[in-house]
Parts: structure tokens; sequence; C-alpha cells
């Protein structure tokens, strides 16, 4: 890798699995660092999510490009000592396996403070370290649901899951932040630090809107699919081949709307529509007043007209047309022989180029050689 980036020269090495910690992996890794990705002997169970690149997980290249692969058999001794080697001559320990995994292996928070004073210790978990929530099993649409998430997700009639795994997304990027927070605090006093993050709490975080709604105002927003709830017109409208999202927040906006885009001048003195308020409470006849104006229409004319006008709205795209977008900044993966095409990070560190995925095991001899021999 090259060494003039945020990371360079720093050696994380990474007990992860699925998602959550090899997410934060990956940030790492593009920032500079060394990732050395310890799998067990028959690897990461998300190297078998998909097989859309020629036999291989793309899924798992997203994830896993520009780190480094050993298999372990934590459970002989030879395999546990070749671990605690790293671990003692690296700058962070992260990981999210099951639940006491670490402390099984003999490598609790005292030992491993023993064994490296100035490490930082990452532990991603589902639900926290408390004697209950160790026993609790976590995937991130359980967490999705324990949190309350799906339950402000969704219509009125079906509540929903996201349709990402949010969860896991949102929990590797807490724990990236606290590992640069704990770096930053170590660069200062040559502390290490023990990092705890759990799934649920960051989404129990990310849900304060809800949960302080239902605490404070009148209860927890209902489930309102792709509406608002105090907020006209907000919403999915139909053209002629797509639909067209719209938000307008302000009268100001509303006039323009009015009298540029539905040519109805006259809407912005009508009684109905004077302010958000009477908007809201009239909102199922200005919806109609707007669907029966756009139908006529091709959306991309609309959305011409819309963007002209400087209107909020947005194209209800579907995934195919995200691939297509002309926002896309897209990236490179290279897993086997195949190289695929991905989303790009949205913060890039300039001189990484190693998108490469390891392939299992492939710096098994090469890192034990290094830490161990």
């Amino acid at each position: 890798m090259e060494l003039n980036n945020e990371l360079s020269g720093l050696t994380i090495v990474s007990l992860e699995q699925a998602v959550a910690a090899p997410y934060c992996g990956l940030l790492l890794a593009d920032a500079g660092a060394r990732v050395i990705k310890v799998e067990r002997p028959e690897g990461d169970f998300a190297r078998d999510y998909d097989n859309g690149a020629d036999g291989k997980s793309s899924i798992f290249a997203w994830l896993n490009r520009g780190k480094q692969s050993i298999c372990l058999d934590l459970k002989t001794e030879n395999d546990l000592n070749i671990l605690k080697s790293i671990i003692s001559q690296s700058d962070v320990l992260l990981s999210n396996l099951a639940p006491q995994s670490l402390n099984k292996l003999g490598l609790p928070n005292d030992v491993l403070n023993k064994l490296n004073p100035h490490l930082i210790n990452c532990k991603i978990t589902g639900y926290g370290e408390t004697k209950e929530a160790i026993n609790k099993k976590a995937y991130d649409f359980l967490v999705q649901a324990e949190s309350g998430l799906c339950s402000v997700t969704g219509t009125d009639e079906y509540p929903s899951k996201t349709g990402i795994s949010i969860s896991d997304l949102s929990t590797g990027l807490t724990a990236y932040s606290a590992i640069l927070r704990a770096l930053i605090k170590k660069n200062k006093t040559g502390e290490g630090t023990n990092i705890s993050i759990s799934m649920f709490d960051v989404m129990a975080d990310w849900m304060n809107m809800p949960l302080l709604a239902h605490r404070y105002m009148d209860g927890a927003p209902k489930r309102l699919g792709l509406t608002h709830s105090f907020i006209a017109p907000y919403g999915a409208y139909k053209c002629k081949d797509n639909k067209i999202l719209l938000s307008i927040q302000s009268n100001r906006e509303f006039k323009i709307f009015c009298e540029k885009v539905l040519l109805m001048p006259n809407l912005v003195t009508n009684k109905n529509y004077k302010d958000n308020p009477s908007r809201f409470k009239n909102k199922e006849k200005l919806n109609k007043i707007i669907n029966d104006y756009f139908s006529k229409f091709e959306a991309d004319i609309i959305i011409t007209i819309l963007n002209e006008n400087n209107i909020a709205n947005a194209k209800l795209n579907s995934v195919k047309e995200l691939s297509e977008h002309q926002f896309l900044n897209n990236g490179l993966a290279k897993i086997g022989n195949k190289t695929i095409e991905l989303a790009n990070l949205p913060v890039l560190s300039k001189d990484v180029t190693n998108f490469v995925v390891p392939e299992l095991g492939e710096h098994t001899k090469l890192i034990t050689d290094e830490f161990f021999n």
C-alpha cells in the first residue's frame, strides 16, 4: 500500500465475519491501514453469500477489497499463539464474533491489555455484554426489529425492514469512528483503549427521532410509506412512465410550484392550500390535483420543469436505474479473475489503489513468517 495516507503504517487484525466488522475494516484499509483478516479454515461465511462474480461472492468483494487473509484454527494451541503474536504487534484488534468468543479463547480484555498495552480493542456485539445480552443472537434484520425500526418503516398496514443491512453498516461506521477517536487518544497519551459497541445501541441512537416523539410529543410516528406525518405535498406522484417524489416545505416553493409547474396560480390563494397545515389537512384533494396533472407527461419532462424552477424532487429509481445514474461514482474490486464494478466509498483516500480481494488464506504463510517465526 501507499505510505502517505491517513492510517498508513498501522496494522489492524480483524476477527471479522458477515458485514459489520468487515465494513469497518474496509474503511480502515481504504485509509491506508494494513488490515489482516483472520478467517476460520472454512472461511468467512460471507464468501458464500452469492456467486455472481464468476462463482465468487460479489458482496464479499465489496466488503473485503484491499485486505490480507490468514486462515487460523483458533481451537489449536499453535494457531492461537500465532494470533496472540500478531495482536501483540498490531495497533488495533477488531472483532464481531459470537458473544464471549474472545473470552472462551482465553483473550478477555485484561489479557489483551497485558499482551499489548497500547492496543485499541474494538469489539462489536449484538446487544451488549450483560449476562442477558450475551445469550441473544443478533443479525441485522433481528436488530432492526428489536430496536423498533421496523415499527416505523413500511406502510400503515405492513411493517418492514429496510432494504439494506442498516444495522450492520451503521455499526461498522460507528466502530470506524470510535477507532479513529482511540487512535487520536493513543497519539496523545500512548494508551490503548477497550471499545465495546452493540448494534442495538447504534440503532437505538439512530431511532431517537421516533423515540423522542413517543416520549415527549403525541406518540411515535405511524408507518407512512413515502408520505409524511405533517408536510404536504410530500410523496410519490404518478407520471406516464414512472413516479416522482416531491417534498415542498415552504409557502414560497409551493407558490412557484403552482404557478410554474402546475400552471394553476389560483391554488396559491385557495384557503385549502394557503399554508402547510391547510395543505396537509386537504392533502388527498391536493394529491389528486398533482397526480392528474403529472399523469399527462413523461417523468423526465416534469423533472426538467421542476429542476428549472428549483423545486425539490427525485425520481423513484429502481436499482437498475441507480446502476446507470449520472451521479454514481463507480469503483472496482478484483476477486479471483473477475473485476467487478461497485459504488465507491463516499470519501476516498487518494493514493490507495489496492482493490484486490484476498483469496481464503492467501497470506497465511507470509503473515505467519512475519509475526511468529
